[in-house]
């Protein structure tokens, strides 16, 4: 009787589909990650997109800030653009007012996946201020994760 020394064991096709099958999981894994950090560089993007757009409507309205961000689009962006899937929630604005109605200043942010982004550090964190006549109410910028803007 022959003995036949080819191929593998079954043994050794088993070691060799679990030792892939744990390299997957740790590329997925870190693919995972990946993947948060460019949907919160979108995110940053957009803010700091959204805070120039503000800055050029201000220019051309005596310093003064729209109370709600309709007056921002077609003519000084395209669009407002829309959050990342799988975000927690959309772009806030509010159009601020130190006196009277006119709105002098604003408060823009995003919430980001990772509350440890280094872009964190150097954010505004400003607490809820007054809300222009016709803006909608202003939001907690001192929240963990929350990525926000002021002039």
């Amino acid at each position: 009787m022959k003995k036949f020394t080819r191929g593998f064991t079954l043994i050794e096709l088993l070691v060799v589909i679990a030792i892939i099958g744990i390299l997957s999981s740790v590329v997925l894994a870190s693919l995972n990650s990946a993947r948060e950090k460019a949907r919160d560089a979108k995110r940053i993007s957009d803010i700091k997109q959204i805070q120039l757009a503000l800055e050029l409507y201000a220019d051309s309205h005596a310093g003064l800030y729209p109370a709600a961000t309709s007056s921002l689009v077609t003519t000084y962006m395209p669009s407002w653009p829309v959050a990342p899937a799988g975000s927690p929630a959309g772009y806030q604005y509010a159009g601020l007012a130190t006196t009277g109605t006119a709105c002098n200043s604003y408060h823009v942010g995003v919430l980001l996946e990772q509350t440890t982004h280094t872009a964190l550090n150097s954010d505004s964190n400003a607490t809820a201020g007054t809300a222009c006549s016709g803006s909608d109410a202003d939001f907690n910028g001192t929240a963990a994760g929350v990525y926000d803007l002021k002039p």
